[in-house]
């Protein structure tokens, strides 16, 4: 497993987690009429499962598809569905195996608000679905430590728009700047969050133990 460290490598770039051909086979499904109209597009589902990567708790296949899904797609037959299922799974995994090396992963967006509130661009879209992941699970990611869970999630709840009804955060809305900064950050964010979660901390090696004379002898 990587080592937690202060200064994570993070000089390679951002690396996709599916190819294109991949997200665009994804998109079409995702986006047809065999989902329900509820169910998760491809940025909100990759935001969902880029947080179930980093979540400190294994959420069964059966509970995140229902989810993502909201409810059983029509697919067309057990192959088209094995192949769905594949893909979703392989992005969630790659996730993991960019995160577990000290990589960034990539987002399917430009890493800019361009003026823009953060819950109409595609970037809202996509925290919006990286805090779905978190309610899969919400106890198991605020139960060791709230307030550093509550820290680390504040740009992923900011960003969404899912919690401008709350006073704090409609106020750090209105400050489009560090929205901006934020959206930059959002990759090494990511990374911060899998090492809280995954990277277990260094333990500081034990101090050697002062020898004692024998009895009966002299130092």
């Amino acid at each position: 497993m990587a080592e937690r460290s202060d200064t994570p490598e993070t000089n390679t770039p951002p690396q996709p987690l599916l190819d294109d051909e991949q997200l665009d086979r994804l998109d079409d499904f995702l986006d047809s009429d065999q989902v329900d109209e509820d169910a998760l597009d491809l940025i909100s589902a990759h935001g969902f499962l880029v947080a179930l990567a980093v979540a400190p708790s294994e959420v069964p296949p059966a509970q995140w598809l229902t989810e993502l899904f909201q409810g059983e797609p029509r697919y067309a037959n057990d192959a088209e569905r094995d192949e769905i299922i594949t893909l979703l799974t392989l992005l969630r995994d790659n996730a993991v195996a960019v995160l577990e090396q000290g990589g960034l992963p990539e987002l399917p967006f430009e890493l800019t608000l361009g003026g823009e509130p953060a819950e109409e661009t595609p970037i809202g879209d996509w925290c919006a679905g990286f805090m779905e992941g978190v309610f899969s699970d919400e106890s198991a990611w605020f139960q060791d430590d709230e307030e550093a869970a509550a820290t680390l999630l504040l740009p992923f709840m900011l960003l969404s728009g899912l919690f401008d009804d709350e006073p704090d955060m409609a106020e750090l809305a209105k400050d489009q700047a560090r929205q901006e900064s934020l959206v930059v950050q959002l990759p090494e964010l990511v990374l911060d969050l899998y090492l809280h979660y995954r990277v277990p901390p260094e333990t500081p090696k034990p101090k050697p133990r002062k020898k004692t004379p024998a009895k009966g002898k002299k130092r």
